[in-house]
């Protein structure tokens, strides 16, 4: 009777460790603290694709939010001027690889296609060292040494230069990127302005939406 009071015992301690222990979906929650004045709150939108967190922001004079409009994300400042977009999502082709859907939507928004043929894609690495999150892969468009010669010849030492590559490149005054996640959709790329300070959403939760594996079986777990 001792010994089966015993083994009871020790399952009640034991049950809590092992519900901890046991993989499950992580908390769906901002990576980091809304900033001053600012809330975050969730985005999920099956037209734009993404599931995201964002901030909504009120300084008294200035109010700022964040709403998705067909394959976009949108900023949107209260005192005026157009909604501008941050994040866009774009579907693949039948049977388009995701790096060659990248390479496709630069082409498509890259007006000069003499810059186009001589811009090549590249991992992204610049946003942090610790890379883009589990899942994800970056990619952006560096000119190649015929392109970055002109480009360092017309730029004056101590100046900014241009994106070689257009507005939908390598941006040098800063942070801007295309994303996949093929887990969660393999048939979506989206291009990501984070800007020069930290962006108004969380780069660390974005979510596509869709039917891979992740998405279907845990959508929370990215």
């Amino acid at each position: 009777m001792k010994k089966i009071l015993l083994l009871a015992a020790m399952s009640a301690l034991l049950l809590p460790l092992c519900a901890q222990a046991a993989p499950g979906k992580k908390k769906d929650a901002p990576s980091r603290p809304a900033s001053k004045d600012c809330k975050w709150e969730k985005v999920e939108d099956k037209t734009l694709g993404l599931a995201a967190w964002v901030q909504r922001c009120d300084y008294g004079f200035r109010k700022i939010d964040l709403f998705a409009e067909k394959n976009a994300l949108m900023m949107r400042y209260s005192d005026g001027g157009k909604p501008d977009p941050l994040i866009e999502t774009f579907d693949l082709k039948p049977d388009e690889s995701l790096e060659a859907g990248v390479k496709r939507v630069f082409a498509e928004h890259t007006p000069d296609k003499s810059v186009v043929a001589r811009c090549l894609l590249k991992p992204y690495k610049g946003y942090n060292d610790a890379g883009p999150p589990a899942g994800a892969k970056r990619y952006t468009f560096v000119a190649n040494a015929e392109l970055q010669k002109e480009v360092d010849k017309k730029t004056d030492p101590g100046d900014i230069p241009e994106p070689a590559c257009g507005e939908w490149g390598d941006a040098p005054d800063g942070i801007q990127y295309f994303e996949v996640q093929p887990a969660n959709n393999p048939h979506k790329v989206m291009f990501v302005r984070a800007g020069q300070d930290e962006p108004m959403f969380d780069e660390k939760t974005l979510r596509l939406l869709g039917d891979g594996p992740m998405a279907t079986e845990n959508p929370e777990n990215y």
